[in-house]
């Protein structure tokens, strides 16, 4: 089957990102616009939904509220329905974090989340490399405490700007986009086994993408597959969408009408629609032949 994109919406000049099904229409943010989009298929409205501080990942917590990687800030947060904002984890050993990315939630309700610092993503300092603190670019875990407030725990020792994150349906392995920009740096689709005290086992390199510019966004299907936005104009397949088996064979491969695609949600009633979001601003849609699996009860 041939997936063919619809554009729903051109190209705003900058990066979109972080779509998230909400069961009825599709949320994602236009990065440097500072902005959560909403899209409503039943009715094609597109309307600016909350102001962020350059957010990008996005996941919906069991009470549907927004949690957010917001890069301007350093910081992931929880977007509250009366307005407010909680703050997550903003530091890790009292050090200021490099620019959060993306998110994902276990079945525990922890929230995990990598921690990259690329240029630019979250806003003027962010074009300055000197303004890193850590000297590590890593993936955390954040866990509520008793009483209220929240603990943040690193999970990766190995990870040089990881990108994209994504739970097996069961939870007991943790896919990463190990990224970078750099001629230095992997670019792969990991996999690492969760231990029962949260902490990561070795990981097992499931795709690597050599030269060419690999995953940034994935999203699940029903039969555990990951579903992954990779590849760009420069060289390789080209833009595109990929379909991985859970050992790491490429099932499925799309082509994407952009530069370079971000990131990729499954939607509607049977979550057979697939959206996609990319670095120019574009957000697409197409009609499948699989399944999401949906993490909404």
């Amino acid at each position: 089957m041939t997936w063919e994109m619809d554009l729903i919406q051109p190209p705003y000049g900058a990066v979109s990102e972080g779509p998230v099904w909400d069961g009825s229409a599709l949320l994602y943010t236009q990065i440097q616009a500072c902005r959560i989009m909403r899209y409503d298929p039943s009715d094609g409205s597109l309307q600016v939904v909350r102001e962020t501080n350059y957010s990008n990942g996005l996941v919906l917590d069991a009470q549907r509220r927004i949690c957010a990687c917001e890069g301007g800030g350093r910081r992931v947060v929880r977007y509250e329905e009366n307005g407010d904002i909680t703050v997550l984890a903003d530091n890790f050993s009292g050090q200021s974090l490099n620019i959060p990315n993306d998110l994902v939630i276990d079945g525990g309700g922890s929230v995990w989340f990598t921690d990259p610092f690329y240029e630019g993503a979250g806003g003027p300092f962010s074009f300055d490399l000197a303004n890193k603190v850590l000297e590590h670019d890593s993936i955390y875990r954040i866990d509520a405490d008793d009483g209220g407030g929240f603990s943040t725990h690193r999970v990766t020792f190995d990870t040089t700007r990881p990108n994209g994150l994504l739970f097996s349906a069961d939870y007991k392995t943790l896919y990463v986009a190990q990224s970078g920009r750099r001629p230095d740096e992997k670019r792969q689709l990991r996999g690492y086994p969760v231990q029962q005290d949260g902490s990561l086992g070795d990981h097992t390199v499931l795709h690597d993408f050599q030269e060419n510019r690999g995953i940034d966004g994935m999203c699940l299907d029903v039969d555990g597959n990951v579903v992954a936005t990779a590849g760009w104009e420069n060289g390789g397949p080209g833009p595109s969408i990929y379909v991985f088996s859970p050992s790491g064979e490429v099932l499925q491969r799309h082509d994407v009408p952009c530069k370079r695609p971000t990131n990729c949600a499954f939607a509607g009633g049977d979550l057979s629609v697939l959206y996609i979001t990319t670095t120019e601003g574009h957000l697409f849609k197409t009609q499948t032949d699989l399944r999401g699996l949906s993490l909404l009860s």
